[in-house]
């Protein structure tokens, strides 16, 4: 028997869990037919309601499943995306609080500042380049609502993408001054390495992905506009990390991003 889909029900199920930080069992064990395109149509409502109750304001956007290992292993052949709002931007000199989280992990990102409009489904790698006024080193924390960080796609496009924090680095570049496509990275808790990885490992190039997002956004009419922030995607995998522990991410030319948990 085909059980129907109540978005509100959805949203509201989701929006409670984030708020009461509870682990909640993920939709498609009761609603398996959730198809993609109702997800984002759940995810554009839950932020509606966030927008409303939070005081908060959109900020931009994230990319989530932009390296080819991860869609192979989620058994996907393109990326996703979620949103930013206000209220998610942490700061490098103030401690996450641990208690306002689930199960969060961190990867490192790196964060684009539109000085342009990005709109349209012709726009090139180029184009992205050329709009972006600056691109920083970010942490974006990832906390799924879900048991267990386990999901499917659908449940966690619903989800935002599992967006919780983010966190941009105080060096700002001009795109036009470094190889966006060849910057390296290593990851760091408490001093010691966790991961090491590459823009290079999303998409190919940062560039790359932004271009798959923006024309994925033009044709439900979106856009990006002068003033978003851009979350191009993990250049590692996500690593957990516990109340006292310091993550800092260092980049190639970019400098550095540090996280501290309370």
């Amino acid at each position: 028997m085909t059980v129907q889909i109540n978005q509100q029900k959805m949203v509201d199920y989701l929006y409670e869990a984030e708020r009461d930080v509870k682990e909640v069992i993920k939709l498609t064990d009761d609603y398996p037919q959730l198809t993609i395109q109702e997800a984002y149509r759940i995810q554009d409502a839950l932020l509606a309601r966030k927008l409303e109750e939070n005081g908060t304001k959109q900020v931009g956007v994230k990319l989530g499943l932009t390296s080819k290992a991860k869609q192979q292993m989620m058994g996907v052949n393109e990326a996703i995306y979620g949103y930013l709002h206000s209220d998610m931007l942490a700061l490098e000199w103030e401690a996450i609080e641990f208690s306002q989280l689930i199960h969060p992990k961190v990867e490192p990102e790196i964060a684009f500042f539109l000085g342009e409009d990005l709109v349209g489904e012709a726009v090139t790698e180029a184009d992205v380049v050329k709009a972006t006024k600056y691109v920083a080193p970010a942490l974006e924390v990832i906390d799924s609502r879900y048991k267990d960080f386990r999901f499917t796609l659908a449940d966690v496009i619903a989800d935002n993408c599992s967006s919780a924090k983010f966190i941009v680095g105080s060096k700002w570049v001009s795109p036009h001054m470094l190889d966006l496509g060849q910057i390296g990275m290593v990851l760091s808790k408490n001093s010691a390495v966790e991961q090491t990885g590459s823009s290079a490992a999303v998409l190919g190039h940062p560039a790359t992905a932004i271009v798959w997002a923006v024309k994925e956004l033009a044709k439900v009419g979106k856009g990006f506009k002068k003033g978003d922030i851009i979350l191009s995607g993990a250049m590692s995998e996500a690593i957990s990390f516990q109340p006292g522990d310091t993550v800092v991410a260092d980049f190639d030319v970019l400098g550095s991003v540090t996280l501290s948990c309370n």
